[in-house]
């Protein structure tokens, strides 16, 4: 197992925060971006400082190093999840895969009255694409039901697929409850079916090993930002002959092989036909350092460690009877809670006066409020870096104290 106190010395938000404000500096909203590596920053510094030249674009020594680059960057990601070469697609984010996804698929092979199945606890970025096709084409948009805790079942998917049933898009691991969804058993079921399963990684493959052959998903989405890795770029895995028959909904230069005065055009392959326009070089070069340096440590001792702490945060956590958790038996780094009659904002507000960084609020899944019958959650994220320590402050800081205005008279 690694050494999470020098792991920490590679971040340099860790060093240059380190009093915030006088106070302790504990990061806990790492569902929502995690911090950066040092090795990170100096190979996004490195495309800016020595190899600053667009990729495909420049017939001499820079613009190879950027073509080669480009190409080890979608070769580390293919080995990261188990997936070939052609079948990785550059995007600017998560949003942007599942934007691709429903316009280059769903809208191109849905018919009117087809249905997607979601459910309520998913990002926002997995509801609002399906939204916005659904209305052009007439599709209907049904919610599988969560169980008393709010997890998926395979029994609620079943009950809920009909011969109209097209596409099942799912988070691997919730954002809100951080429940893991077996989607190796959904898709075994929805192909039985012929269901395309569309997978939302940006909250499992940063924690745990994910292998898109083994669990046999159609597509697969993820951000970098998320783990370890630069914003603003993302990536859209598919199986090929599904990306072959989609459609870009972005086109323009680099994306194909000829047009003329006729308007015919010709486009390239998988993956280069979705990636019209200039890359973002930079955060591919990000992108390939974040993942050496996830392999360097092992994302099975990640998945290991996270657990523990989990454990050992909810064992904690639960002692204190002014707390409400929604989610204490979860499998993944997510802690979601209320402090009894305290306002989410209001108890993150007070947690800053303390040092420590949570989310507040609806976490992008605004149809789970109901479920939860909340409006609002704190949310605890963790990630490798975290430590007990790390806890033992946040569960001094709700102990203490579930009133803002401490935050101000303290």
């Amino acid at each position: 197992m690694f050494d999470v106190n020098k792991i920490k010395n590679d971040f340099p938000m860790f060093k240059n925060n380190k009093e915030m404000q006088g106070k302790n500096f504990v990061y806990f909203d790492n569902a929502s971006t995690t911090f950066k590596p040092q090795s990170v920053i100096e190979k996004i510094n490195k495309y800016y400082t020595t190899e600053c030249v667009n990729s495909h674009r420049g017939d001499y020594d820079i613009a190879h190093k950027v073509d080669e680059q480009v190409l080890k960057t979608r070769r580390n990601v293919a080995k990261f999840i188990n997936a070939d070469v052609n079948e990785v697609v550059f995007t600017s984010g998560a949003t942007m895969s599942l934007n691709l996804i429903a316009r280059g698929y769903g809208e191109k092979f849905l018919n009117k009255g087809d249905e997607i199945l979601i459910n309520e606890a998913e990002h926002a970025s997995d509801v609002l694409p399906w939204f916005e096709i659904a209305r052009k084409k007439g599709l209907i948009v049904k919610f599988i039901p969560l169980d008393e805790k709010g997890r998926i079942t395979l029994d609620s998917i079943k009950a809920c697929v009909t011969d109209k049933t097209k596409i099942i898009s799912i988070a691997q691991v919730s954002n809100v409850l951080g429940y893991k969804n077996d989607v190796k058993e959904i898709c075994s079921f929805a192909h039985s079916k012929s269901i395309i399963v569309c997978v939302d990684g940006a909250q499992s493959v940063p924690h745990m090993k994910v292998d898109v052959k083994d669990i046999d998903c159609d597509f697969l989405i993820f951000s970098a930002h998320k783990m370890c890795g630069p914003t603003g770029i993302g990536i859209l895995y598919g199986k090929y002959n599904l990306l072959n028959e989609m459609d870009s909904f972005l086109v323009g230069g680099g994306d194909n092989i000829t047009f003329d005065l006729g308007c015919s055009v010709s486009y390239l392959n998988p993956p280069e036909k979705f990636e019209a326009g200039t890359l973002n070089l930079a955060g591919i070069y990000g992108l390939d350092a974040a993942i050496d340096y996830i392999n360097t440590i092992g994302i099975e001792n990640i998945e290991k460690y996270e657990t523990e702490l989990r454990k050992y945060a909810i064992s904690k956590l639960e002692k204190n009877q002014n707390l409400i958790i929604y989610n204490k038996d979860a499998d993944s780094g997510i802690i979601t809670l209320n402090y009894k009659g305290v306002f989410a904002q209001d108890e993150a507000t007070y947690l800053n006066s303390k040092g420590i960084c949570v989310r507040s609020g609806q976490h992008c899944a605004k149809l789970l409020t109901n479920f939860l019958n909340a409006n609002a959650t704190v949310r605890i994220s963790m990630y490798f870096y975290n430590t007990k320590d790390d806890v033992d402050i946040l569960v001094e800081a709700l102990e203490k104290g579930g009133d803002f205005l401490d935050a101000y008279f303290n």
